[in-house]
């Protein structure tokens, strides 16, 4: 039987389990496995970004963005913990890190050897669904299987493969074959969902809650918002689950704005944040239902019925029950404009980045993806940017990471290369990735980027300004002409000096991006932004 590399196994592997695009950095322990990248460089693109937090961000927006697996590829060591930041955020995407290893001889001995880690499958362990090291060629292929069986069966979640350098060129046969053991499929215990029906029955104002773990439920859970007439609210992951163009889709903002209404939360692939935690009097004194995959979650917040299911399984188990003998709700969709109707006129507070925002809602097309940053617009697009499709609003989820944006969407637009793709800005997170503004270049991605920049660290300047006395110290920003450097790097740039300009400007990148990278800097007076956490913290804000 004939012979091929370990590392040529592993890249079959990948291309097989339809991974057509790979981002990393090449170094010495993985020299192997980029020649193999070579080879099959027909079936596989590789792109390589300047910092290894660049790669798996990439890799991250691309998962992110389609619900597909990626992969990444760095270097052992300081190259997998440049990337950690990228493996928290990406707590709820299919991302794959590919890593290499000292040599198998030295793993644990402590000579020092270059990129060694005390214990690196350890750290990778911590961070992910599970980690592994392929200790032998032959075990490779088995272990990938492994990987992309945990990172896509369950809850979604990264996972990592780490390989001595060794190992990377030692021979395996070509033609084994390692089948795919099907998923497990987490259908819903029909009692307890009988136990939901009775209650969704008896409930006169409920409520759903959706978070990315429902986001390939949007069918059923549209169904059963108009059956039992009750809002899909939204914070993050679960933005365009039901469209906000819809009287059932609320942000968070419209969301809270109902809730005193409600006698049932039906908490549906969500961790209910906003509304446990963040909403006044919690979620203590209405019943409750949830529905996630991941049954620790309804360990840490109990509801009156806990269903461990795919959340399109137990939508669609609820809605065959209910259907059937279901008395027709009276309709509640007046009553839902109304209520968005005025929370639009409340989020308008929120100057400059609403009109920021509804700029680019008129300008952009309806399928565009746009990726928030931790930053003054970004925070407001939650509730501020209308999402009509779910996975078209991509954030950093929880681990709110300034930096994440820019290098994040650069992964959204090279998975979706036919539709516009727009990275919210602030410029203290952008200049955490500007470097990759050479990987847009070097590999023709459309990207759109909006600077918004008060040359500071807007929130933390606040905080200071507000509850320390004023004492401002370490937040304020000395920038460089953000144009400029963007004509530097090889892509078009444009300033837009207030709303009517940004929209000149958009228009312009819209046509420009077909051909490349495009960045417009929107500047904006230090400390002029009104707060945008008032409708995302309304029980605590200004404590």
């Amino acid at each position: 039987m004939a012979q091929i590399s370990c590392s040529k196994a592993m890249v079959k592997s990948l291309i097989d389990r339809g991974i057509d695009a790979i981002f990393g950095i090449p170094g010495a322990q993985t020299y192997a496995f980029f020649d193999a990248l070579y080879v099959y460089r027909d079936q596989i693109k590789l792109y390589v970004s300047r910092h290894e937090q660049g790669a798996a961000y990439m890799a991250y927006g691309y998962a992110k963005s389609t619900g597909k697996p990626a992969a990444y590829c760095v270097v052992p060591g300081p190259g997998v913990l440049n990337t950690t930041a990228a493996l928290c955020t990406a707590h709820n995407a299919p991302v794959l890190c590919i890593t290499g290893q000292v040599p198998s001889e030295f793993l644990g001995v402590g000579h020092g050897m270059l990129h060694e880690l005390p214990d690196q499958l350890a750290t990778l362990r911590s961070l992910t669904k599970w980690a592994a090291r392929v200790d032998h060629a032959a075990q490779a292929q088995a272990l990938l299987a492994d990987a992309f069986r945990n990172m896509t069966s369950g809850r979604i979640q990264p996972t990592a493969l780490e390989v001595p350098m060794d190992v990377l060129g030692h021979p395996v046969d070509e033609d084994l074959v390692v089948p795919d053991i099907p998923p497990p499929v987490f259908t819903p215990d029909q009692e307890k969902i009988q136990r939901a029906v009775d209650m969704i029955r008896t409930a006169k104002a409920p409520m759903i809650y959706v978070g990315s773990g429902a986001v390939h439920a949007s069918e059923e859970i549209a169904k059963l918002a108009r059956l039992i007439q009750a809002p899909v609210v939204a914070f993050r992951g679960g933005r365009g689950i039901v469209g906000d163009d819809t009287p059932y889709g609320f942000n968070c903002a419209e969301g809270y704005k109902y809730y005193p209404e409600i006698d049932l939360m039906i908490g549906i692939g969500t961790r209910l944040e906003l509304p446990a935690f963040r909403w006044q009097d919690g979620i203590a004194n209405h019943k409750m239902i949830r529905i996630d995959i991941d049954p620790t979650q309804l360990v840490r917040l109990r509801g009156d019925v806990g269903i461990v299911a795919d959340s399109q399984l137990a939508a669609k188990a609820i809605l065959d029950s209910l259907e059937s003998n279901y008395p027709v709700a009276p309709s509640r969709e007046q009553q839902f404009l109304r209520v968005k109707a005025e929370s639009q006129k409340e989020i308008q507070k929120i100057q400059p980045q609403m009109t920021f925002l509804g700029v680019m809602r008129e300008v952009l097309p309806r399928e565009s993806f746009v990726v928030e940053e931790i930053s003054q617009v970004g925070f407001a697009s939650y509730y501020g940017f209308p999402v009509y499709e779910p996975r078209k609003l991509v954030t950093c989820g929880y681990q709110g990471n300034l930096g994440h944006g820019f290098q994040t969407a650069i992964g959204v637009k090279i998975a979706n290369p036919d539709t516009p793709v727009v990275s919210i800005a602030g410029d203290g997170g952008f200049m955490f990735g500007v470097q990759e503004l050479a990987t847009a270049v070097q590999y023709n991605i459309g990207l759109i980027t909006i600077i918004f920049n008060n040359n500071a660290y807007g929130n933390v300047r606040r905080d200071q300004q507000n509850f320390y006395d004023g004492h401002i110290h370490g937040s304020e920003l000395q920038n460089p002409d953000f144009v400029a450097l963007a004509i530097s790097f090889g892509a078009k740039g444009y300033r837009a000096d207030g709303a009517e300009a940004l929209k000149t400007c958009l228009e312009k990148a819209l046509i420009d991006s077909e051909h490349g990278p495009v960045l417009i800097e929107v500047p904006c007076e230090r400390g002029s932004e009104a707060s945008p956490f008032e409708f995302l913290m309304p029980a605590n804000y200004g404590r």
